[in-house]
């Protein structure tokens, strides 16, 4: 009997590491190309947190959440709504075209964004939680000029989409995540983290049960520094946590074989890119992270930030190394541990 026992837990394990391929392989370049065409097209001009363009992005991502069967996170709404002071426009060069309207981020004033909430309940560690992140906002519409966004972070917006699908067709399966996944785009990136600043300030979940934090922000085109798309940069993995930093290593050897730059990641790193985007909220309340990254290209920050000029194939390997790595931190039996604190 003891035996029949060993061999029926065996089986079991090999079916749901069979799974996590099979679920990760329903994120494809079709998919991520037609989610990318609407929220990246001139028609929700720009994004922009507050403006006409980021409410119908929202609306866009809440109707896909629905749509592949994620029920509102509270009554019937998937938004967290804030209203803050707008900060300092995020710049991650200093050769963009913000030198767009630098006047237009001079003033704070006081804007209306949402972070959008697709909460995919786990089974039997379900209080415990996984938080994956991306900004769909962007520059917005100045006189004439659309910044469309494509790769500044409609790549990973729609990372985040394909992702959520994934986590539902395994739950719809019978083989959902132990750990609960929330799945939040956020709004408010370009304009101070604001968005993600708000979520850890107001957390609709309690933090302390939040195991890791997944941020996208930029997956979908190469830097100077490469030739190959077979990259990408990895930031923060190991600042709070080396047991993360390790998984994910062991998760991209076994089925993504991507080189895993780590050239800013260190903490003397004049850009400082670990505090600038939204995992950086996160991270400075001791929740481990990792900022998924291409680097900065000739388009960024410009209205040629467009569509077609997307690696879409890039943009697919990426996002199943972050839903492998997802799937990983929640089905483990013991949650990552915290063995280091934010400075």
């Amino acid at each position: 009997m003891k035996t029949l026992l060993i061999l029926f837990i065996g089986l079991t394990t090999t079916v749901l590491a069979q799974d996590n391929i099979k679920f990760a392989e329903t994120i494809n370049i079709q998919d991520l190309e037609r989610h990318l065409t609407i929220l990246a097209s001139d028609s929700l001009e720009g994004r922009e947190t507050g403006k006409k363009g980021q409410k119908m992005a929202a609306d866009y991502i809440a109707n896909h959440f629905k749509n592949i069967g994620i029920p509102p996170y509270k009554k019937d709404t998937y938004y967290q709504k804030f209203k803050v002071k707008s900060g300092k426009h995020i710049c991650k060069c200093e050769d963009c075209d913000v030198n767009f309207v630098k006047k237009l981020f001079g003033k704070r004033k006081r804007i209306k964004g949402e972070n959008v909430l697709g909460y995919i309940e786990g089974t039997d560690l379900k209080d415990e939680l996984i938080i994956i992140t991306a900004h769909y906002d962007h520059l917005g519409k100045h006189d004439s000029l659309i910044f469309n966004g494509a790769d500044d972070d409609g790549s990973g917006t729609v990372a985040t989409l394909e992702i959520a699908e994934a986590f539902m067709l395994a739950k719809k399966a019978g083989n959902g995540p132990r750990r609960s996944v929330l799945i939040m785009p956020v709004s408010g990136e370009e304009k101070g983290l604001l968005g993600s600043k708000y979520y850890t300030k107001n957390p609709i979940y309690p933090l302390e049960n939040t195991v890791a934090n997944l941020n996208i922000d930029m997956i979908g085109r190469l830097d100077d520094w490469h030739d190959t798309a077979n990259y990408v940069y990895l930031i923060g993995a190991d600042r709070l946590s080396q047991e993360l930093h390790d998984i994910s290593e062991t998760v991209n050897s076994k089925h993504i074989g991507l080189n895993l730059d780590y050239k800013f990641n260190e903490e003397d790193d004049p850009n400082r890119y670990y505090y600038r985007s939204d995992h950086y909220n996160f991270a400075k309340n001791n929740i481990p992270v990792i900022f998924y990254f291409n680097g900065v290209h000739e388009d960024y920050h410009k209205v040629t930030d467009t569509v077609e000029k997307i690696d879409f194939e890039k943009v697919e390997t990426i996002t199943r190394l972050v839903f492998l790595t997802a799937w990983e931190l929640a089905n483990r039996d013991e949650r990552i541990i915290v063995d280091k604190k934010e400075k």
